[in-house]
């Protein structure tokens, strides 16, 4: 199909009931239309994406290499768009074309959808696109630093989540190793409905529809789930790491609903965390009181929050030890101001240039260590295994218990320890 027409309002006017005839031979033509229709209107927005495209797939390659990864997968949505953004977009389109044809609507009508649909599906796609750059910048940093991946088990770094929180839990995205340092845990998107089984099981899951979402978050150790009972729903996260790649985010608004449309109990009020929620809320729009916050959401069913407050919200309800905003445009000085103000470390006009990233990756290496009950991985050749496990079957002991009883003596007796070392060293 042609990436180029001349009218798509001619080819539309032209289609505006044509299935209603007896010849309902016109598929290509309505094909055509919706071709015509994206390539002309978003003609910019498409050469941008593939732009954007490209930072992407370069960055992904250069986060395998770093970290031994065996690829990315991606989400089915974001994996159709990185693969042929045109043909995505044009895709959106089927119904309203079809719609136009039976004389469902007519041609004003066919555009004002067609340009809603198409804008969503944009916007969505290039705010992963870019999501997705930075995560992945950052690992790869981590990487050339010594990291190397170990989840999850296929040795890709995971954006698609379809099918892995059946079981109740919330994995994360990617685990990273680094030898005699630690771990650390992503989890992007989260926390995310879980998998329910009955009506205990779906309370549990809906405090997670209805949880506040940050872009990345980030924890110390091999984290392999974040789902906890209580408030909030998910462990406390060490680092949040939000992403922003419209030039203007900072003035727009979006409605928050999630926790703060639901009816409390004097028992939830006592809860700490959600009066902390409220508090929260209470700071962030001046307000006197956490009451007063919640009745000021009741009475709206929601509440409208700009970009920035969300942010600060984020920070006040998940109390994590750092969190980052990260912007692919300059933010203006005031704005950076009150997020730093907030706590919140603003790092902006970060385009495509992964030199921007490495701050955050330096902070983020400092995470990198254990919970208490990871297991390291260590790599022994064979012959000194099996004399581990001959002096293990002298003594009565596995192999584990053998090791701590070498430690306990060589520390006990370090001068000993010291000439044997010697010895092999010469």
């Amino acid at each position: 199909m042609a990436e180029i027409c001349s009218d798509w309002r001619l080819l539309a006017e032209a289609l505006e009931g044509v299935l209603r005839r007896e010849d309902r031979g016109f598929e290509r033509e309505l094909e055509e239309l919706r071709y015509c229709f994206v390539t002309t209107v978003f003609s910019k927005q498409l050469t941008e994406a593939k732009i954007w495209i490209n930072e992407l797939k370069n960055m992904a390659t250069t986060a395998i290499r770093s970290i031994g990864a065996s690829g990315v997968l991606f989400s089915k949505e974001l994996r159709s768009f990185i693969n042929d953004p045109l043909h995505h977009l044009v895709k959106k389109l089927f119904n309203y074309a079809h719609d136009l044809g039976r004389g469902k609507i007519g041609v004003e009508e066919f555009r004002r959808v067609a340009e809603a649909a198409v804008r969503t599906s944009l916007r969505t796609n290039m705010r992963s696109i870019y999501e997705a750059w930075v995560f992945l910048g950052i690992v790869a940093l981590l990487g050339g630093r010594g990291a190397r991946i170990v989840f999850p088990e296929h040795n890709h770094i995971l954006f698609e989540r379809s099918g892995r929180q059946r079981g109740g839990n919330i994995p994360p995205n990617l685990v990273l190793h680094m030898p005699g340092r630690g771990f650390i845990s992503f989890f992007v998107e989260a926390p995310r409905p879980v998998g329910w089984g009955d009506t205990r099981d779906l309370s549990r899951s809906w405090r997670l529809y209805t949880a506040l979402r940050p872009d990345i978050l980030v924890y110390r150790g091999r984290i392999l789930d974040i789902v906890k009972e209580g408030e909030p729903p998910i462990e406390r996260p060490d680092v949040i790491i939000e992403c922003k790649e419209l030039e203007d985010w900072y003035l727009r608004v979006r409605e928050v609903r999630g926790p703060l449309v639901k009816e409390m109990t004097a028992e939830e009020w006592r809860n700490r965390w959600l009066k902390g929620l409220w508090a929260g809320l209470a700071d962030v729009l001046g307000i006197s009181s956490p009451e007063e916050a919640y009745e000021k959401s009741r009475s709206k069913r929601g509440i409208r929050l700009s970009e920035p407050q969300i942010i600060e919200l984020y920070v006040r309800v998940y109390r994590p030890d750092k969190a980052f905003l990260l912007s692919r445009k300059p933010v203006p000085r005031d704005v950076k101001k009150r997020l730093e103000e907030a706590n919140i470390m603003v790092v902006d006009n970060v385009g495509f240039s992964m030199e921007k990233l490495r701050d955050v990756a330096i902070v983020l290496e400092d995470y990198i260590g254990y919970r208490g009950d990871e297991e390291e991985i260590l790599v022994i050749p064979i012959d000194i295994m099996q004399g581990l496990d001959e002096l293990a079957k002298a003594f009565g002991m596995d192999r584990i218990n053998m090791l701590r009883t070498l430690i306990e003596f060589g520390k006990q007796h370090r001068e000993v320890l010291g000439s044997y070392a010697h010895k092999i060293r010469t």
